[in-house]
């Protein structure tokens, strides 16, 4: 095998030596950040406590304390420094605004449009984490205002379909509602996916966006539909649940993420194998014992 530290390039360089002349002004440097997609389930409060607790999908942002976009809503995130990786970036400020690692993350989607940020070129490596509530404590980063979760609502209230010369075109359209005790931020995404041949292309446009800082409509919408594929045919969603949970519950989880109500035989027979049995009950007052299962983590994922 060939020494590389031999080679030498068309300059007469080795690469020692090509890496000790080496200008890093040559090329601009954007700089880079993570964005972090936090999802939870929370219970809604019931005014009658003999029924089972409805459950919301909620994520959490963060308002800005800082220009640009000062007073608006944005996915908690930050600058990844020169001496960390992409996923310890996202690992930090995990921690830093839920207090807590360990929990499910995967890497979404990276945005890199020119304008995106008003400061300078910026691109973006999108995360999302899902945990279970009653494990985190929300903090609020030294540039926030605030730190809130807000429930989530997704709605595709229009789609076209075009017939192409040689392939096809459909246009979405999805309204995201997002709100709290004190506030209602909403946007619209404009999705086309575009099919010529072997080729298909997707694209996103902010249609309006009320209340959200730069173009974090766009990686919320993305982000929810990820996890909406996602909860179909891996154990995603089980990172949102308890140690112990009932059928029930788990079933209402896929529920407000998936936006319908399904069949509860058949959802417990899709689910079967990805859960144990308990000897333990529920014992809640005012309604009758329910059996509490767990998650089996030596299900056949296949």
């Amino acid at each position: 095998m060939t020494d590389l530290s031999v080679l030498r390039d068309r300059n007469g360089l080795t690469e020692k030596e090509y890496l000790q002349s080496y200008d890093a002004s040559i090329y601009e440097r954007p700089s880079v950040t993570v964005d972090m997609l936090i999802f939870t389930v929370m219970d809604k409060e019931q005014d009658n406590y003999r029924k089972l607790s409805e459950k919301s999908l909620q994520l959490l942002l963060i308002k800005r304390g800082e220009h640009p976009f000062l007073g608006r809503w944005a996915l908690p995130g930050g600058f990844v420094s020169v001496h960390e990786s992409i996923d310890d970036a996202a690992q930090r400020e995990l921690k830093s605004e839920t207090n807590i690692d360990n929990v499910y993350m995967e890497q979404l989607f990276t945005w890199g449009d020119v304008n995106r940020d008003p400061r300078t070129r910026v691109i973006s490596c999108s995360y999302m984490a899902l945990a279970d509530r009653t494990e985190m404590d929300i903090q609020a980063g030294d540039d926030a205002e605030d730190a809130k979760w807000f429930e989530v609502t997704y709605e595709v209230f229009q789609e076209k379909k075009t017939n192409l010369s040689e392939g096809r075109e459909i246009e979405k359209l999805v309204k995201i509602a997002l709100q709290n005790e004190s506030e209602i931020l909403t946007a619209t995404v404009k999705i086309v996916q575009t099919t010529v041949g072997r080729s298909s292309r997707i694209s996103r446009e902010i249609v309006e966006s009320q209340g959200l800082a730069f173009d974090h409509a766009k990686i919320i919408e993305y982000g929810i539909e990820r996890l909406r594929n996602k909860i179909e045919y891996t154990d995603i969603a089980f990172n949102l649940m308890p140690p112990l949970f009932t059928l029930s519950e788990l079933q209402q989880v896929y529920e407000v993420i998936l936006g319908k109500e399904l069949l509860a035989a058949a959802f417990r027979r899709k689910i079967a194998a990805m859960v144990t049995e308990t000897n333990e009950f529920t014992k809640d007052a005012g309604h009758r014992p329910s059996k509490l299962y767990r998650f089996n983590p030596n299900w056949n994922r296949n």
